[in-house]
């Protein structure tokens, strides 16, 4: 009988965590399903997710009707549908949590995508969000931008559990990185425990091929000296930035400055891949995973994806393989006239307002079922 290649993973030391959330999924018991057969240690959540999630689906009707007799705001009736689903994912995760002491079995919550370049907003919403919730295994998503940073030590320290989203670059996450030893750090001085607070850098790999590939695909249009060049790293920035940014993990988490962490019960702040949807259809529909396969990663996947490696994934540590390769595959893009910095940063900028957006799109949803007339 075939080994299911999902549960497989983790003998390899990573985790899959589900890009998805919706009520009808956990009350179903399928969650729980996915966590006994596929091996499922964590979720994640987003505003599209939830936009979707509460669009699509009539399982939220009831409640939103209640909410709206009672004369709920659409933003006070989005809040309590998400944290209630949070709530109800982070018990189902709670055994799974207590079994590999605080490793595993995260849910996490997005603080509104509006409050990305506001640091005491982002500070004081994440603080509620936390605050609500009361749950030791949730992650509040804070934005790895240059705002977000301030939040993420001040949190860590705080013992609030951060999942830092919306990181596409080698730059940014050593910046990310030390805003979380940071936190931890000022957590000592104040001989607080360190153990109990948990954080994961959220490296985005599908969205950095689908804005280079095209420039690339201009570049071999045009032939010349630079075509076979440009042909070489076609499809192959997104994964040489993630074995990149895992040597860099590997270096700051084995280095003598985290070492006195760790003998103190730190956890290290683990790489979690997202994004990790094929997004051209001339790829392998599990490019994203295959490839990024290593000890201490975490790889979140939507529903359609994590169907697709339960069916033909073929699991092996690869994240460690072609490390040099990676490495001159980023070194070369100048010559191509391309930067990877502001690449990133433009990545960072559009990943901001799409989530905006969908915030935006689920807010005029809730309000069109709040002027529901059959509710009134």
């Amino acid at each position: 009988m075939k080994v299911n290649p999902l549960s497989k993973l983790i003998t390899f030391g990573q985790s899959v965590w589900l890009d998805y959330i919706r009520r009808d999924l956990i009350v179903s018991g399928e969650l729980r399903r996915l966590i006994d057969e596929d091996g499922l240690r964590g979720m994640t959540s987003n505003p599209s997710i939830f936009e979707k999630a509460i669009a699509d689906s009539p399982v939220y009707d009831s409640d939103i009707q209640s909410m709206v007799l009672k004369g709920k705001s659409v933003k006070a009736i989005y809040e309590s549908l998400s944290q209630l689903d949070v709530q109800g994912a982070a018990d189902e995760f709670r055994p799974l949590y207590d079994k590999t002491e605080g490793t595993d079995g995260y849910v996490s919550l997005e603080v509104n995508p509006h409050l990305a370049h506001d640091t005491g907003g982002t500070m004081e919403e994440a603080r509620r969000l936390w605050t609500v919730l009361n749950r030791p295994n949730v992650l509040i998503k804070v934005p790895a931008t240059e705002e977000g940073l301030p939040v993420i030590q001040q949190l860590i320290s705080e013992g609030i559990n951060v999942n830092v989203t919306l990181l596409f670059g080698i730059h940014r996450y050593r910046q990310v990185v030390e805003a979380y030893l940071a936190g931890v750090e000022e957590r000592m001085t104040r001989v607080m425990p360190v153990k109990i607070v948990v954080s994961v850098a959220s490296f985005f790999i599908s969205r950095i091929d689908a804005m280079i590939d095209p420039l690339l695909e201009k570049i071999i249009a045009q032939g010349g000296e630079n075509a076979n060049l440009a042909k070489m790293l076609h499809g192959q920035v997104a994964i040489a930035s993630a074995k990149v940014a895992y040597q860099v993990y590997k270096e700051i988490f084995h280095s003598d400055r985290f070492r006195k962490l760790a003998d103190k019960g730190a956890a290290t702040q683990r790489l979690l891949w997202a994004s990790t949807s094929t997004k051209n259809p001339e790829y392998s529909d599990v490019k994203y995973i295959e490839s990024l396969i290593g000890r201490d990663t975490v790889n979140t996947v939507p529903i359609e994806t994590l169907d697709d490696y339960r069916d033909h994934g073929e699991p092996k540590n690869r994240i460690e393989q072609e490390v040099e390769n990676a490495r001159q595959i980023l070194d070369r893009l100048p010559e191509l006239g391309i930067s990877i910095n502001n690449i990133t940063k433009q990545l960072e900028d559009e990943g901001v307002e799409k989530f905006s957006k969908s915030f935006d799109k689920l807010m005029e949803t809730l309000e069109k079922k709040r002027k529901n007339k059959t509710w009134k």
